[in-house]
């Protein structure tokens, strides 16, 4: 996997700086936006904290807007290698579901910041911002979820009847709340509410929604 560098909303500046200094800019931006949200993040706050002029900010992006979205293509970036990771694996479906599972837990709770980025921008009332930002999200995870149960399916592993698509959107959804509740107060909670004491027992989490998605899938 290349690393992280040419988007479609940072200026070619931005590009040609060490890959360092774009990190450290973005990892302060990823965690300014989620803790403040896009409309009371603060420029001036993140170049700051990253060691640079708001100056030389405006230098790498046109608008505030370009800024926020590119520190999202870089978490973007980061579920891309995740999944590769997986993808590169030599096991079966439920193999590659149950591989997944354990790096959400590992993952997001190392990398919270972009979780809980990934969270505002679900709450986020900027239309206008969004707009085509789902597409951009969704569309690594929803490819690699919907040729892995189609090749499964084809394969005998999973019923005919199972419909990638939808079981793909399904099994997108309950890594999405996982993640939510290994790295948001409130969807913490909101688990604690449903499991108690077994809130932090990973291994029976991983066991049951392995139960769970097993049972959806294999054949009847």
């Amino acid at each position: 996997m290349a690393e992280f560098s040419a988007s479609k909303y940072n200026r070619d500046t931005f590009d040609k700086i060490p890959e360092e200094k774009r990190t450290r800019i973005l990892s302060v931006a990823i965690a300014e936006f989620a803790n403040r949200g896009f409309n009371n993040a603060n420029t001036n706050i993140i170049a700051k904290k990253a060691g640079i002029s708001v100056g030389s900010l405006y230098k790498y992006f046109d608008t505030k807007e370009d800024f926020f979205l590119t520190a999202v293509g870089y978490g973007i970036h980061q579920l891309e290698k995740t999944l590769e990771e997986v993808l590169r694996e030599d096991s079966d479906l439920f193999g590659k579901i149950e591989r997944i599972l354990r790096i959400i837990q590992k993952h997001s709770r190392e990398n919270r910041d972009i979780i809980r980025l990934y969270n505002e921008i679900t709450a986020e009332g900027n239309s206008e911002l969004i707009r085509g930002l789902s597409s951009d999200m969704e569309s690594v995870s929803a490819k690699v979820y919907t040729s892995l149960l189609a090749e499964a399916k084809k394969s005998g592993s999973v019923g005919k009847e199972v419909d990638e698509k939808i079981f793909a959107f399904c099994i997108d959804n309950l890594f999405m709340i996982l993640q939510f509740s290994y790295a948001t107060e409130y969807y913490r909670e909101r688990m604690k509410v449903y499991l108690g004491k077994d809130v932090d027992n990973d291994e029976k989490v991983v066991k049951g929604m392995m139960s769970f998605i097993r049972r959806a899938l294999e054949k009847k």
